[in-house]
């Protein structure tokens, strides 16, 4: 890269997290073998309750999904700066409502919050009424499905489940996978 092209980029921001240093930064486990499902996600629908009811139905508790994209009636998104408290190295900031959106593309995680309820975390890019593109973090219970259906493509995960759990070095709940207990 020449000099000229390095200056107009800014330099991406250095992430200091501010608890104690896990040297295993990723956490994952392995499944020998998942379900896959093809599922539409109704007009009317939240995508949270499009995505937990049909799988719940399935027996499928965890899963990694991903939305290949359609028209939202209603669709709401934070992003995360940095946490200006300096507790965690991102807070989330209040809902952005996208109103009537195109969802292009999109991934969601299906877990349990530390309460033990459904959790989906779903990151997603897309298009606005006026043609911006935006991406963040989608608040699925209240994105409600447009006029036709979504197609989403799910992999149920086996063998261990994902749980919402405090995380010591970023200081916020994080999904984090847990190995099943295995009965006789």
């Amino acid at each position: 890269m020449t000099a000229a092209l390095s200056t107009l980029r800014p330099r991406p921001r250095t992430l200091i997290h501010p608890g104690r240093f896990n040297p295993v930064r990723i956490q994952s486990l392995h499944s020998a073998n998942g379900r896959h499902v093809r599922l539409a996600l109704m007009p009317g629908t939240s995508l949270f309750d499009g995505l937990v009811t049909p799988l719940a139905e399935l027996g499928i508790r965890n899963a990694s999904t991903t939305i290949l994209g359609g028209y939202f009636q209603q669709l709401h998104y934070c992003v995360a700066p940095p946490d200006p408290t300096g507790k965690a190295v991102i807070a989330y900031t209040k809902p952005i409502d996208a109103g009537s959106a195109f969802m292009i593309f999109g991934n969601a995680t299906i877990g349990t919050d530390m309460k033990g309820k459904p959790l989906v975390h779903c990151h997603a890019a897309l298009r606005c009424q006026d043609g911006r593109v935006k991406g963040g973090h989608i608040l699925t219970d209240t994105c409600l499905v447009g006029p036709d259906p979504i197609h989403v493509l799910v992999t149920s995960l086996e063998g261990f489940e994902l749980r919402q759990a405090f995380d010591p070095e970023t200081n916020i709940p994080l999904l984090q996978p847990y190995q099943e207990p295995f009965y006789d």
